[in-house]
C-alpha cells in the first residue's frame, strides 16, 4: 500500500497520522489503483469483494496501535470518544485523548479533516462534504476535544474534490450564505450553467475553522477527482473506492 504522510509542519511529536491512497492493493476494477493494477479499497460499503477490503484493513492493521474506530459515516455533525466505539455507530467525527485510540474516516472526495491540539494531549478526525461542513461536524469536533482538555487546535485538511471540479447548484451556496454572506467568496458562478458553482471546499473548511479560532490549518492541496492515479473518486467514477485519514496519539 501507499501511505500519504500529512504535510504537517505544526504536528506534535507524540502525534500520528495517515492517509491512504488507492494504490497498492487487490482490489479489481472498479475499485483498482488506476494504473492496471489493485487497488487499496478501505470500504466495505462499496460493492466491493469483502475479502478484499478485509484484506487492506488487516495491512492497514499492521501500522497501527489498534483496530480504528470505524463509523457509518452519514452526513451529519455527530462526534463520538474513539474510546467508546463499537461496531460501526452512525457519526461522521470521532476524537479521543487516549493513547493508541486510532480515529478514522473514509471518503472518496469528501473532505477528511484531521485534528489535534498544540500539546498533543487530544486528537480527532471528521468526515467534513459541504452537508457536514454546513451541518456543523468541525464545529462539534473543536467542541468536543475542547471538552476533553484540548489547548489551541491544529487541523490538517485532507486529499477532498478540487476547487475546480467541484460543480454545485444553488442549495448548496445557500446553505453556507444564509448563515454567513462571507462564505460567498468560497463560491464562483458557471455563467455558462445557470444556476452552478464551482464550490471551494477547502476554503469553506477553513472559513468554519477560522470562526472556531482554529488558525493554523494546513494541506489542502490535493484533488481527488484529477488525481485519478493516487486517489478514488466518487464524482469522477461514480462506483468506486474509499480512502482513510487516520489520527491517533503514539
Amino acid at each position: 500500500m501507499t501511505i500519504l504522510t500529512p504535510d504537517w509542519p505544526a504536528l506534535p511529536r507524540q502525534v500520528r497520522a495517515i492517509s491512504t491512497t488507492r494504490v497498492g492493493g487487490i482490489s479489481l476494477p472498479p475499485f483498482d489503483d488506476g494504473r492496471s493494477g489493485g487497488g487499496f479499497n478501505l470500504g466495505l460499503h462499496v460493492g466491493d469483494d469483502p475479502a478484499a477490503v478485509r484484506h487492506h484493513r488487516e495491512r492497514l492493521r499492521g501500522m497501527l496501535p489498534a483496530e480504528p474506530a470505524w463509523l457509518t459515516q452519514v452526513h451529519g455533525n455527530i462526534v463520538l470518544d474513539a474510546a467508546k466505539v463499537e461496531g460501526a455507530p452512525q457519526a461522521d467525527a470521532s476524537i479521543t485523548d487516549q493513547a493508541g485510540v486510532v480515529c478514522a474516516i473514509l471518503t472518496a472526495d469528501c473532505l477528511p479533516v484531521l485534528l489535534c491540539d498544540v500539546s498533543g494531549s487530544v486528537v480527532g478526525a471528521a468526515h467534513a462534504g459541504w452537508r457536514g461542513l454546513a451541518g456543523g461536524v468541525l464545529q462539534n469536533s473543536v467542541t468536543a476535544m475542547r471538552k476533553k482538555g484540548a489547548g489551541e487546535v491544529l487541523a490538517w485538511l485532507g486529499p477532498a474534490i478540487g476547487p475546480q471540479q467541484f460543480e454545485v447548484g444553488c442549495d448548496v451556496v445557500d446553505a453556507f450564505v444564509e448563515s454567513n454572506p462571507l462564505a460567498a467568496a468560497a463560491f464562483t458562478a458557471r455563467p455558462q450553467h445557470k444556476g452552478k458553482y464551482l464550490a471551494d471546499l477547502y476554503q469553506l473548511a477553513r472559513w468554519v475553522l477560522a470562526g472556531q479560532g482554529v488558525l493554523q490549518v494546513a494541506g489542502g492541496t490535493h484533488c481527488t477527482v484529477t488525481e485519478h492515479d493516487k486517489f478514488y473518486s466518487f464524482r469522477r467514477s461514480g462506483q468506486t473506492g474509499r480512502m482513510a485519514s487516520l489520527i491517533w496519539l503514539a
